[in-house]
């Protein structure tokens, strides 16, 4: 420092930079990420940053490759860069199961890549039904990546029986043959048979949300001790949810799963476990139902 107690022009040269993460994808100016981020920075009192970055697919590779070198600790991935990051860093057993990566990170100097979907998952329904693991049979609507992500971690769960319904059977028996005998692919008319047995029901579908068709599942045909889980966040409360809590079911919405997916990322890249609390969610949901 100087006679005054000011920082020197050599000495801000040398300071060591606060750790940064940041979101890639394209586009990905809508994601609630870094709100979600900062808020954990803030409350911990963690000197760091998390910034959104629009990455064409062209740029992708570049841009990863380089990702140290443009001041970045790791990344969260999302749309369409999931599959792509795969190739371009070393994926976890979760990772390559799932087929996609959502979280980068650095690891003795090697750039590493999860699918956090899995625990955001795995983690919201522990939060909301506990005890919802008893379920010997579970029924997954959709054959997509987030319903890859929820198929593995229902396996590793030790969940017996998942019944996998698609509108294109074709993605549900391809599913079904890369995670093996205990899940089973069904029609989407065959949904009405499975219900009455069905312990666990998983909506990873976009049906529902808000500017997409509803989705039409009779929920008075499950058991009474079911839950009902909902990726869907936009509306918080969907349709699917509305009815099973009108049941007097147990559910799960997809804001939960958004929180606690944001949880390992933070972790491996700023060196603290945050937690997912009412006052987090609360800052979410009211930024969610802004007009």
């Amino acid at each position: 420092m100087d006679r005054l107690g000011n920082t020197t022009p050599e000495e801000k040269m040398t300071a060591p930079k606060a750790p940064a993460a940041c979101l890639i994808g394209w586009p990905a100016a809508h994601s609630r990420s870094p709100l979600i981020h900062h808020y954990w920075l803030r409350t911990l009192g963690i000197a760091g940053g998390y910034v959104i970055e629009a990455v064409p697919p062209e740029d992708l590779r570049d841009f990863v490759l380089r990702l140290s070198l443009r001041g970045f600790v790791g990344a969260n991935v999302t749309i369409p860069h999931k599959e792509e990051v795969l190739a371009l860093s070393t994926p976890d057993a979760r990772a390559k199961a799932v087929g996609a990566a959502n979280t980068l990170w650095f690891a003795d100097g090697e750039l590493r890549s999860t699918n956090t979907d899995v625990e955001g998952f795995i983690g919201n329904l522990d939060a909301s039904a506990p005890g919802w693991d008893a379920a010997e049979e579970a029924l997954v609507l959709g054959a997509g990546g987030s319903s890859r992500a929820v198929v593995f971690g229902l396996l590793e769960r030790g969940i017996k029986r998942i019944h996998l319904a698609n509108r294109t059977i074709a993605r549900a028996e391809t599913l079904a043959r890369q995670f093996g005998p205990n899940v089973h692919p069904v029609t989407w008319d065959g949904i009405d048979d499975v219900l009455p047995r069905a312990k666990l029901l998983v909506n990873t579908t976009s049906l529902g949300m808000h500017g997409q068709s509803s989705l039409d599942v009779d929920v008075a045909r499950l058991p009474q001790a079911a839950v009902v889980a909902d990726l869907v966040y936009v509306p918080l409360v969907t349709p699917l949810l509305a009815a099973a809590t009108a049941r007097g079911l147990k559910t799960a919405d997809g804001l939960g799963m958004l929180l606690h997916q944001a949880v390992r990322g933070f972790e491996l890249w700023f060196g603290r476990r945050p937690e997912v609390t009412a006052e987090l969610r609360a800052l979410v949901e009211a930024d969610l139902t802004k007009t």
